[in-house]
């Protein structure tokens, strides 16, 4: 089993959806070994991919280096990690992934357009090993040992329409396409106009998130899901966890988690050298779960 890129540069323009300016997005082929990297182009500033870059997880995942930031960064990495790509360079003009329509499905659409190579360099994997748990209040993360990757996480909001919600997950590329990736961000009524005096949702919109007043949904189209609350929530989570730069072998589990947990669970991780391990895919049962993981069809 051998790392990936892309085969070809592909590009998109959107807008952001805290800062609501147009930005470009080009991705672009990279070498075997160098890892997904950030280049703001318009400050000549290079960032890593990785949980030590991360700068902020209020309302978004927000990855810097000397100043310079990339915000909102969750939704394309949870689409480039269920492709299955471990080599990549993302350039923007601006500090800010365009939201599009606040879900993963846009990206996935332009890494189909972009197509899938293989590099000469063994892909390599991150085994969990033993539990790691971050809790704040009743809130909690968890990664724990398994043989593949799975998400289970429970949502709970003071809403009719929301309430609890629960999803466990068996991470594919496939699964992520048919049940994930169209789940879109979401938002209150009542919290986007203390969003926008601070400085953020300036972009935000019917058309890039499902926006509830106190009884229900605005959006005329209604929800893509019965449970798309939650499904989103995962989508946010491969997102987080694709900062350790490598497939995973584990089982996630979270109550109520956030940008911030998920980052917290990440450091506590690299933190501990016993808690995991970077294999490459060469054995049998690894080869042949990574393949089933990220396989086209």
């Amino acid at each position: 089993m051998r790392q990936t890129t892309i085969k070809q540069a592909v590009e998109l323009v959107g807008i952001g959806l805290h800062k609501g300016v147009a930005v470009t997005m080009r991705l672009e082929p990279a070498k075997a070994n160098s890892g997904i990297c950030f280049y703001r182009k318009d400050k000549n500033c290079y960032i890593p991919l990785s949980p030590s870059s991360v700068v902020d997880t209020k309302m978004a995942t927000v990855i810097g280096k000397n100043g310079v930031v990339v915000s909102t960064i969750e939704h394309l990495m949870s689409a480039v990690y269920s492709y299955g790509i471990d080599n990549l360079l993302i350039i923007l003009d601006n500090d800010e992934v365009p939201i599009m329509d606040g879900s993963a499905i846009s990206y996935c659409i332009l890494l189909d357009e972009a197509g899938i190579q293989e590099l000469p360099a063994p892909k390599k994997i991150l085994k969990v090993k033993k539990e790691i748990a971050v809790q704040e209040g009743e809130k909690y993360v968890k990664l724990k040992p398994s043989t593949t990757f799975t998400l289970d996480f429970t949502i709970k909001f003071e809403h009719p329409l929301i309430g609890k919600e629960h999803l466990f997950f068996s991470f594919s590329k496939k699964n992520f396409l048919k049940e994930i990736a169209k789940a879109r961000t979401f938002g209150f009524l009542k919290e986007v106009q203390y969003l926008r005096s601070i400085g953020l949702a300036k972009g935000g919109s019917l058309e890039n998130a499902i926006v509830l007043d106190d009884k229900g949904v605005l959006n005329s189209e209604g929800l893509r899901f019965s449970d798309e609350f939650v499904r989103h929530k995962i989508l946010d989570a491969i997102g987080d966890l694709a900062l350790l730069g490598y497939p995973i072998m584990g089982a996630y589990e979270a109550f109520a988690a956030s940008h911030a947990l998920n980052h917290a669970l990440t450091k506590a991780l690299l933190a501990d050298p016993n808690a995991f391990e970077i294999v490459e895919a060469k054995m049998p049962q690894q080869e042949y779960v990574v393949e089933a993981l990220f396989a086209k069809e």
